[in-house]
């Protein structure tokens, strides 16, 4: 179960089942998916915030109640939710923060890593514990692998060890750990840091940064020559100019 609300800006999806720890069942991927890209269209929507409901789960991981292996070929194409859900969350131009309560476990840690900000109690434990199943995390390699270093990702991935937040901050995993009792703290003032930028400025810069990912060098610099020009081309980008030569605050419109 997915809940969504909006409110000033932000909209916010968790994860709403805390008695199993927030599983990811492929209806919840979709939801979550679904609410990105609604949230990513909405031009009231400034940030988007993701979390688990409760204190003890951000998401324990896949939901394996439903059959996982029944019917392995057969639910083949389901499987790719959680793909298309990575996918939509690198194409929204809007800021995604995770907000990290607890354990986030395979899909679940993908997801938090996945997200441009990933903010964590520094009681909240991670991992990829899918060897321990006889499985393989295989989806959310592709997100940690441009997250952290390759000897360390693989060591995590064969072993299933799980990693405690400030670990996972080292490995650069995380952004930022702080006490749990911070926690929303912590988020509310990057959420109204973002909030107070240029919305055209943010979309352009994230879209830019995946972008680039897996491109040479030169292909990269030519891609962000291009981008430079299209911010200079936005009335955000003419007023932040102005603004900052008039010595005021600049009013953003978005364009």
């Amino acid at each position: 179960m997915v809940t969504v609300e909006s409110h000033d800006g932000v909209l916010r999806i968790v994860i709403d089942d805390p008695e199993r720890r927030n599983p990811m069942s492929n209806e919840v991927m979709r939801d979550i998916r679904d609410a990105i890209d609604g949230g990513g269209r909405d031009a009231a929507i400034r940030v988007i915030v993701l979390t688990g409901a409760g204190d003890r789960a951000f998401s324990a991981g896949g939901d394996l109640s439903g059959g996982f292996v029944d019917a392995p070929l057969v639910g083949h194409a389901s499987r790719g939710e959680l793909a298309d859900l990575f996918r939509t969350m690198m194409r929204t131009a809007k800021p995604i923060i995770a907000r990290v309560n607890g354990v986030a476990l395979g899909g679940g840690f993908g997801l938090a890593v996945a997200s441009d900000i990933t903010i964590a109690a520094d009681h909240a434990r991670m991992g990829t514990p899918e060897v321990d199943l006889g499985l393989w995390p295989m989806m959310i390699s592709s997100v940690l692998i441009r997250s952290m270093p390759r000897k360390a990702l693989l060591e995590m991935m064969m072993t299933g060890r799980i990693l405690d937040a400030r670990e996972a901050a080292d490995l650069g995993l995380v952004t930022k750990v702080v006490p749990k009792d911070e926690l929303d703290e912590a988020v509310d003032e990057i959420v109204e840091r973002l909030k107070a930028l240029s919305p055209a400025a943010v979309a352009l810069g994230k879209r830019a940064f995946y972008a680039m990912e897996d491109m040479d060098i030169d292909s990269s610099l030519d891609l962000l020559h291009f981008g430079l020009t299209a911010a200079a081309l936005t009335e955000d980008g003419v007023e932040g100019v102005a603004a900052f030569t008039e010595k005021r605050s600049p009013v953003w419109k978005g364009r």
